[in-house]
C-alpha cells in the first residue's frame, strides 16, 4: 500500500448506516486505540453492541498489528457496517506466513485469547486469506434468533 492511503476514510461517513464506513490505518500499536474509537464513533455509545463490538474490534485489529505484515510498516483496513438488527465489523490486512488460529492460551500467558473471545461473542465470525492479505470479520445481533419451535416427539 501506498503510504498517502494511509489514515484516511475510504467512504461511508462515521454514520456507520447500512452502506457502512471503512478506514485505512498504519499498522501500529497506538492505532488499536483508534480503531476502537471509530467504531465507537461509528456506533454511538448508546447503540446495545457497542461495548461488545468496540472489545472485539480491538482483539482483531491487535492480531492484525502483532501477526501480520500490516505490522511490519503496512497498513489494514477497517470496516464497519450496520445490517438490519446488528453490526458487522471487519479488518483486512497485509497477511502473515501462518492462518490465525483459535488456539487455547495456557492459564498464565498473556496473549492467545483474540480468537477463543470472538468465537464466544459473536454471532458469526470467520476469516478469509486471499491474494496475501487475511480478512478476519464478526457480526453481533441485537436479538438472538428465535429458537426453531419443532414440537418434540412425547414432549406435550
Amino acid at each position: 500500500m501506498d503510504l498517502s492511503e494511509y489514515d484516511r476514510e475510504l467512504g461511508g461517513g462515521h454514520g456507520g448506516g447500512p452502506g457502512g464506513s471503512e478506514w485505512i490505518l498504519r499498522g501500529s500499536p497506538e492505532q488499536v486505540m483508534r480503531a476502537r474509537r471509530l467504531v465507537s464513533a461509528a456506533l454511538g455509545r448508546d447503540h446495545p453492541l457497542h461495548d461488545d463490538c468496540v472489545l472485539l474490534t480491538s482483539e482483531i485489529v491487535t492480531n492484525a498489528v502483532v501477526h501480520s505484515r500490516s505490522g511490519r510498516g503496512g497498513a489494514f483496513v477497517l470496516g464497519v457496517s450496520r445490517p438490519a438488527g446488528g453490526v458487522r465489523v471487519r479488518v483486512q490486512d497485509e497477511g502473515s506466513a501462518s492462518a490465525p488460529c483459535v488456539c487455547h492460551a495456557p492459564d498464565e500467558g498473556t496473549g492467545g485469547r483474540g480468537l477463543p473471545l470472538l468465537e464466544a461473542l459473536a454471532h458469526r465470525w470467520g476469516l478469509v486469506r486471499r491474494a496475501g492479505s487475511t480478512e478476519v470479520w464478526f457480526e453481533l445481533v441485537t436479538e438472538p434468533a428465535e429458537l426453531s419451535r419443532v414440537r418434540l416427539a412425547g414432549v406435550g
